[in-house]
């Protein structure tokens, strides 16, 4: 029995089988932005579309509209794709927290021209299960079997036997899900000429000018955006902002109608007692050696700690389901002591790129890897955390 066979025995397929998984090493690269994963992917934003279960979550509407054919033929024209080949098979650890990270990781691949095997989130979500559903079914019709032999959806309890045979026939790993996963699964070793991406914890920041923002015509559509940014998954992203920082002459009428504009979207976010007494904690837990204090308020839904002295150590102290810590500056260069490399999404309201790009360009910090309006801090790019993903999962062949 081969070592594939006997893993297969521990593993749970929610998309493949053994045999695929016993062969999928041996399936040849595809060019990237293949005309055949395209049409797949678009085909697959298709049936998601008209899946009306699909239809109740709006990150799998999302990412339908993502699939489709004419964005990933916008998105081909950032790439010459003469001479560039998938490295072969990718084996990628999604994240827990995120429903339908994985997918877009698994898109991302697939256009990079790699067969892929997927271990999916160990938490249960509805989004992630429909979505493998609907492969499934597109794999049980002939016209996909040319992608069904490329990719393994999975699930198997933590088992280091299981890892080390799945990185062993791997070309490139993706590990998602935060520094304490990518410390568990890099004990397993992968061939010589492999390559490796990472996404380990990371939080996000927000800054706001204040003056602009009051200026604004349409602060309840600000208020969704900030929202999706933030509650739509408990502010558990890497991407959710989770220092607020303000700028300009008007901030607290600025504050007051953020805050209050905010709160109207909030009347059916649970918020259950171990959330609330988490964010106490937390709280008190940094007060005990930091210059701050607490803003009122109505309940804990939104829970904002000013701060006086903005420095790195409050990394440590982020919690998740609204909390926020605000801080006002008095330039974008008073952002900086949280710029480390932990730091990863500036998201802004009221600043433009140009001074944004000037700011990156002058001060040159370790971290911040992606700068988009409050909104879209959730919209998936192949360009990640500083990785650009369709070039780091392919490969160049020199003629």
């Amino acid at each position: 029995m081969t070592l594939m066979r006997q893993i297969s025995e521990e593993i749970d397929f929610v998309v493949g089988n053994p045999d695929i998984l016993s062969n999928i090493s041996t399936i040849p690269a595809m060019r990237i932005f293949d005309d055949r994963i395209i049409t797949f992917l678009n085909s697959l934003s298709g049936d998601i579309l008209k899946s009306g279960t699909a239809k109740k979550y709006s990150d799998a509407v999302t990412f339908a509209f993502w699939c489709r054919k004419a964005n990933l033929l916008s998105l081909k024209k950032q790439y010459d794709g003469n001479g560039r080949l998938g490295k072969g098979l990718a084996f990628q650890v999604s994240p827990s927290n995120v429903p339908l990270n994985f997918a877009y990781s698994m898109a991302a691949s697939m256009l990079s021209g790699n067969a892929n095997i997927i271990r999916l989130p160990s938490k249960a979500f509805e989004q992630t299960e429909l979505l493998c559903e609907i492969i499934a079914a597109m794999f049980c019709k002939n016209e996909f079997s040319y992608m069904a032999e490329r990719l393994c959806l999975i699930k198997y309890a933590y088992n280091k036997e299981i890892t080390d045979a799945l990185c062993s026939i791997c070309t490139s790993r993706v590990i998602w899900g935060g520094d304490a996963t990518v410390s568990e699964i890099r004990k397993s070793p992968i061939p010589p000429r492999a390559n490796e991406i990472t996404f380990p914890d990371r939080y996000s920041i927000c800054v706001i000018d204040a003056d602009k923002y009051l200026a604004e015509s349409d602060k309840a559509e600000t208020a969704r955006g900030f929202y999706n940014d933030t509650y739509l998954y408990d502010q558990n992203a890497c991407t959710s902002p989770r220092i607020i920082f303000w700028f300009g002459t008007e901030i607290e009428a600025a504050k007051d109608v953020f805050w209050a504009s905010l709160r109207k979207l909030l009347d059916k976010y649970e918020l259950l007692p171990v959330q609330t007494v988490n964010k106490l904690s937390t709280f008190f837990a940094y007060a005990a050696n930091s210059d701050c204090n607490l803003s009122k308020q109505d309940d804990y839904k939104i829970m904002r700690v000013n701060i006086n002295n903005i420095n790195a150590d409050i990394s440590d102290f982020l919690e998740n389901s609204g909390y926020f810590y605000e801080s006002d500056i008095n330039a974008l260069e008073d952002i900086l002591p949280v710029c480390g490399r932990r730091c990863q999404t500036l998201s802004y309201i009221g600043f433009n790129a140009g001074e944004l790009r000037e700011f990156i360009v002058k001060n040159s910090p370790f971290g911040i890897d992606r700068i988009v309006p409050v909104g879209k801090t959730m919209d998936f790019s192949l360009i990640w955390d500083g990785h650009d993903l369709i070039r780091e999962l392919s490969r160049v062949v020199e003629i």
